[in-house]
């Protein structure tokens, strides 16, 4: 750390579902923050309910309960946590509804940390949709809970997209927690277009990647062959690459998305661009599964989340793999570093 960080705000991570593997995870990020390199970050949380995580665990770790202004000073030797006043009521592989308002709570007051410059980005433990809609919730996930946060925070409209991130590979979905048999129809021109340009635009102010070159999946086998098994690569895709040539975006496709993640391939764009989610979550949990981050952009504000669940059948039982969560806090750190946070 260096004798500026104290000038640099710290990172707010959500609790998640406490049930799941999140406070596990939150524990075991800051116990590597030496040897992995994390910046400061605090839990919006339970402070008792990760005590006692810690404690099941056998791991020696003490937890601080602070003001996120207090973060900073004390996260060389606790891990900082800011109270949602709220006592956790499930435990380890089992969650409970009655948890849902908190769990919805700390990312509400994660996004209002950014915003009032309490914490420099906010990085996302997994949560548990169904739960949450069992209480309520109202959206389809994070990404769009999100874009909603942003409207109240930030009086701004933006469209918040999704990008699997990993140093070899970054991938987007243009359509994301859908059934397979509305693609179609939501796979429109004006998304792949406004999608592209959120993606080169954060991919350069973010992750300062010049002039970010962009690769368009088909949607059908060998990329619809012509129009012989679709039509979508040829009324839909190549139009928006086309409009987005047009407007001085290295985009190129469509391509068969069964060639587009091998080595020689992944050399010749910086994203891939994939009408289906499971097109563009395949490869990237196939070839970095423990490492890759999913990144929000198009928001006022950096957010990062591991790439996977809140795994309950292994909550618990000390077995989680912390390294994606602390891949994600290192990248929300970079991530505003390129802003001058």
């Amino acid at each position: 750390m260096n004798d500026d960080s104290a000038l640099v705000p710290p990172l707010a991570l959500t609790q998640g579902d406490p049930s799941g593997i999140g406070p596990e995870l939150a524990l075991k990020a800051w116990a590597a923050r030496i040897e992995r390199e994390a910046p400061p970050f605090f839990v919006l949380g339970d402070p008792a309910h990760l005590a006692r995580v810690a404690k099941a665990l056998g791991a020696d770790i003490p937890i601080a309960t602070v003001r996120p202004c207090e973060a900073n000073d004390v996260f060389s030797r606790a891990l900082p946590v800011a109270p949602l006043g709220i006592a956790v009521r499930g435990v380890p592989g089992a969650p409970d509804p009655a948890d849902a308002p908190a769990t919805i709570l700390s990312i509400e007051r994660a996004v209002a940390s950014v915003a009032k410059g309490e914490a420099r980005a906010l990085v996302t433990n997994p949560i548990a949709k169904r739960v949450l809609y069992a209480a309520g919730f109202n959206h389809p996930g994070h990404t769009e809970f999100l874009a909603a946060l942003a409207k109240r925070y930030y009086g701004c409209d933006r469209r918040s997209v999704m990008m699997l991130w990993a140093e070899e590979l970054a991938v987007v979905p243009l359509t994301i927690h859908v059934a397979l048999r509305d693609v179609p129809r939501l796979l429109t021109r004006q998304l792949l277009v406004e999608t592209a340009l959120i993606v080169v635009a954060d991919l350069a102010r973010r992750l300062g990647v010049e002039n970010p070159r962009l690769a368009f999946a088909g949607l059908n086998p060998h990329a619809g062959e012509g129009g012989a098994m679709g039509r979508e690569e040829i009324d839909v895709i190549a139009p928006a690459i086309a409009e987005l040539r047009a407007r001085g975006v290295d985009a190129s496709g469509p391509y068969p998305a069964d060639s587009l993640f091998h080595g020689a391939a992944r050399a010749r764009y910086d994203a891939a661009l994939c009408p289906t989610h499971d097109q563009a979550l395949i490869p990237i949990k196939t070839l970095a599964f423990q490492r890759a981050v999913n990144v929000t952009l198009g928001l006022p504000f950096v957010r990062t989340s591991p790439d996977h669940g809140a795994a309950f059948d292994i909550a618990g039982k000390g077995v989680a793999d912390a390294t994606s969560l602390i891949e994600a806090i290192r990248l929300a750190a970079r991530m505003t570093e390129r802003e001058g946070a």
